[in-house]
Parts: C-alpha cells; structure tokens; sequence
C-alpha cells in the first residue's frame, strides 16, 4: 500500500478516514443512529491506521456527525441540519460589527426565498403563531411608546425563524436561525440609534404576514426583501458609529 502522507498531494489518512465514512453514510451502509464496527475492524475496512481512525472520528464528531459514547462506541448522530451547520454560527461570531451588513446580505437573499415557500406551505397554527408575535408588540408598543429594546429584538427574532421553519426546507432554515442570531448586535444599535425603526419594523413586518396570509409568494418575497434591505442599508452607513465596531 502506498502511504498517502508520502505522496504530494495526496489525501492525509485522517481525509480518507473521513472520506470513507461520508461514502458510507452517502450509501446507506451508516444512517442515523448507526453503531460504527469496532475500531479495529473500521481501521483496516478504511486501510488506516487505528491512530488515523481515532482522528478522523474526533474530526467528524466535532462536526456533529458523530457522537463517542463512553463505554459503549461511536455512533451516527441525527444528522440534525441544526447542528450541521453549526460551524456557520462560529464564522458569523468571528465577523466584526462594522461587517454586519454582510451577514445581513446574507439572510437577506436566503430569507426572500424561504418567505416565498413558507407562502405556500406554513399551516393555520403557524400563521396563528405569527400574528400572536406581533400582537404581542403591538400590545406593547401601545403600553409604552419606549418598548424595551431587547424585548423587540427577541420578537423580532421569533417572527423570522417561526417563516423559515414554515418554508419546509431543515436546512435553510437551520442557515437562517443561525444568522438570526448572530444579527443581533446590528438590529439592536439601529433600534437604539434610530427609535423610529421599531414602529417601522413592525409595520414591514405586518406587510409580510398580509401576504402569507394572502398566500402570495411573489409579494411576500418583495416585502422581505425590501424589509431585510432596510436593515442592511442602516448597517453599512452606520457601521463606524457602532461603538462596538472596528
């Protein structure tokens, strides 16, 4: 057997060990929940060493594709697009608050597209479950002109991942909730710098919720898109007012 360390370009044991599981996964010979064969028995189905496996395994189960359970193996987990995608999370948190308007680019394109598919799909209960959301600002905003800030944001926050979880599809909205929250900061300093934007927002949000209602795809999509722009604008021109930026 060729070493694959030794050859330029080629593939590190820990990558075929890597690579052999996601072919059995891709297969079928894995699924979710799967026990992986005995250590011994896995290192010399892939042609690697029992020290290369241990990596690879450690590798795929920072991942979350697998989970070690003392004592008892090393299983398939759920595959959860959550949880998946969970390396997005730590690329946004390592963005700077003066690059917000580009994660803010981001959710912009993804959350027009899931919009228009929660249109056509998101049931009674969830249509139900937004209106309670904004009734809720509403509520509030009609109690005290000045509603918290971070009460809003939260609000604000739900009325989006309640829309792409209705789009239907696990893995865009696993992408949305993450960028969702890691948009915080951004939504906040323009709540906090420019007070009106809180009636303005609920306003654009009540637009969107008009047309899921109506089941339209196309204006739902528009309304997002012109919402979602609004924000992202703010973000950009104001990004070195931002007292955390740099």
């Amino acid at each position: 057997m060729i070493d694959d360390d030794a050859v330029g370009g080629a593939r590190s044991q820990t990558d075929v060990v890597i690579g052999g599981i996601k072919q059995m996964l891709t297969s079928g010979a894995l699924v979710p929940g799967s026990r992986l064969p005995i250590e011994k028995d896995l290192a010399t189905q892939l042609g690697v060493s029992r020290g290369s496996l241990r990596e690879g395994v450690r590798a795929l189960a920072t991942l979350g594709v697998l989970e070690t359970r003392q004592g008892d193996g090393t299983y398939v987990t759920a595959l959860d697009p959550g949880n998946l995608l969970s390396p997005l999370g730590f690329l946004a948190d390592l963005q700077q608050p003066a690059h917000a308007a580009d994660l803010l680019a981001v959710r912009r394109i993804l959350e027009t597209e899931s919009v228009a598919l929660a249109a056509t799909r998101l049931s009674e209960t969830e249509l139900a479950e937004l209106e309670a959301i904004l009734a809720g600002v509403d509520e509030s905003l009609q109690a005290d002109a000045e509603m918290d800030l971070e009460s809003f944001i939260d609000a604000d926050t739900r009325f989006h991942r309640t829309i792409a979880r209705a789009s239907g599809n696990p893995p865009l909205a696993a992408v949305i909730d993450t960028l969702v929250g890691r948009t915080f900061r951004a939504r906040l300093w323009r709540a906090i710098s420019h007070r009106g934007s809180v009636r303005e927002t609920q306003a654009e949000h009540r637009a969107i919720l008009d047309e899921l209602v109506r089941r339209d795809s196309e204006r739902a999509r528009i309304r997002m898109a012109v919402h979602l722009l609004g924000v992202e604008e703010f973000s950009a021109a104001h990004a070195d007012e931002d007292p955390e930026a740099s």
